[in-house]
């Protein structure tokens, strides 16, 4: 019986890669929320991670991120995605004021689609309730975004990757007088996620 158990408790790989997309989700969300892109009535309560978390309630950036993270997930899975990254934009000047970089690490020495994680699910939710307590604690360091904002998603994958149809090759989203924090990391012991903000120094 205990082996039975074990077994129902470990992660697959496309586990793994769900519960990565499910943060990045979160993450997004509460950037977007926290660093003011968007009318605060726009977003709802939603309870995870033991966290009242605020999420969009904009049809166009549900869908927009729905279908972003599928793919990041199908990537994952085949382990070629090596960043995701939300950048922030100025829309008048179309200068890059803030970006935030997730990370990924592929973790064990099975590159299988068995591979597995034995990682308790609660340990991992709380490494990710930490990080996300970080994000939005960010609003204390981070300079103001007083003017009309939009943001995209980059991804980073390796060379010849078949891109869907309706994306596209995009420039370096770099920033002028760079400023980095990074944030606590998280590990499902497949995919290990760390999380970077870059912003403007204004003080230069």
């Amino acid at each position: 019986m205990a082996t039975v158990l074990k077994n129902k408790s470990s992660i697959t790989l496309r586990g793994s890669a769900e519960i990565v997309c499910d943060y990045l989700n979160y993450g997004i969300n509460s950037i977007l929320y926290q660093r003011g892109l968007y009318p605060p009535e726009t977003f709802r309560n939603e309870e995870n991670y033991e966290l009242v978390m605020l999420m969009s309630t904009d049809q166009k950036i549900k869908e927009f991120l729905e279908k972003t993270l599928a793919q990041v997930k199908d990537w994952l899975v085949e382990r070629i995605v090596n960043k995701i990254a939300l950048v922030i934009t100025n829309v008048k000047t179309l200068e890059v004021l803030e970006r935030w970089d997730f990370n990924v690490e592929y973790e064990g020495n099975d590159t299988s689609k068995e591979q597995k994680s034995e990682k308790p699910l609660n340990i991992i939710k709380k490494e990710i309730r930490d990080v996300l307590r970080q994000i939005t604690s960010s609003v204390s360091f981070l300079p103001l975004l007083d003017c009309l904002c939009s943001f995209d998603i980059h991804i980073y994958t390796k060379d010849d990757v078949e891109l869907p149809n309706e994306w596209a090759e995009s420039e370096p989203a770099n920033i002028k007088n760079a400023q980095c924090v990074k944030m606590k990391s998280f590990s499902t012991n497949i995919h290990k996620m760390e999380t970077v903000v870059t912003y403007k120094n204004e003080d230069f």
